[in-house]
């Protein structure tokens, strides 16, 4: 009887199944073993691809990088970095794993440094200073990375939720104290086609 044939592996192949994890249960369920054991071998045969647990991190998030849409240098820079921050927040939703990770990696991929290149080169090709440059770079990705760690982490996913939680919330306030919370919750919150994520649209604005 013939042996089995076994999977052909590859770097692309390898962190592609790690991000696969990741999306799935978190990314404390990656580790090499757990990777091996979806493509079916043994966890010694990804390191002819893979140097160790931090390099396939790399791979992961410089894959996810990838997926970011990268400014034009020289085109209207507002719309090209509105577009860049929209575009990634949606990548991130689908790997909110990768957001405290996307600036972490001491060794960059080449995808985190060409989309890196290309932000400073929308900004500085829009007049930025070098200093302003960083400046704004910083906010972008502040509000970026901030609102998506808010994002990730609120109590609630739609309005079904957010209105049988808001009840369990007013229904538990003391009367008449409280009353800016109150007043936000109910007259604004708590009211039809509210969405956390619109707040996100006007900060890129």
């Amino acid at each position: 009887m013939a042996g089995r044939t076994r999977p052909a592996l590859s770097r692309d192949g390898i962190v592609g199944v790690a991000i696969g994890i990741a999306d799935r249960e978190g990314l404390a369920a990656v580790s090499m073993r757990s990777v091996a054991r979806a493509l079916g071998v043994e966890a010694m045969s990804l390191y002819h691809h893979v140097a160790n647990k931090e390099d396939l991190l790399d791979g992961m998030v410089d894959s996810v990088f990838a997926e970011f849409y990268s400014p034009r240098p020289g085109v209207d820079w507002r719309a090209e970095l509105r577009l860049r921050s929209v575009r990634a927040r949606e990548v991130l939703k689908r790997h909110g794993w990768a957001v405290g990770l996307m600036d972490s990696r001491q060794n960059p991929g080449p995808e985190n440094l060409r989309h890196h290149d290309a932000v400073l080169g929308c900004l500085r090709r829009a007049g930025f200073s070098l200093a302003l440059t960083g400046h704004a770079y910083a906010l972008l990705d502040a509000h970026l990375y901030g609102f998506l760690v808010q994002e990730l982490s609120v109590a609630f996913q739609g309005e079904q939720d957010l209105a049988e939680l808001g009840a369990a919330i007013l229904d538990a306030l003391p009367e008449g104290e409280l009353t800016h919370f109150r007043e936000f919750t109910v007259e604004h919150a708590l009211q039809p086609g509210y969405d956390f994520g619109d707040e996100f649209t006007r900060g890129s604005s």
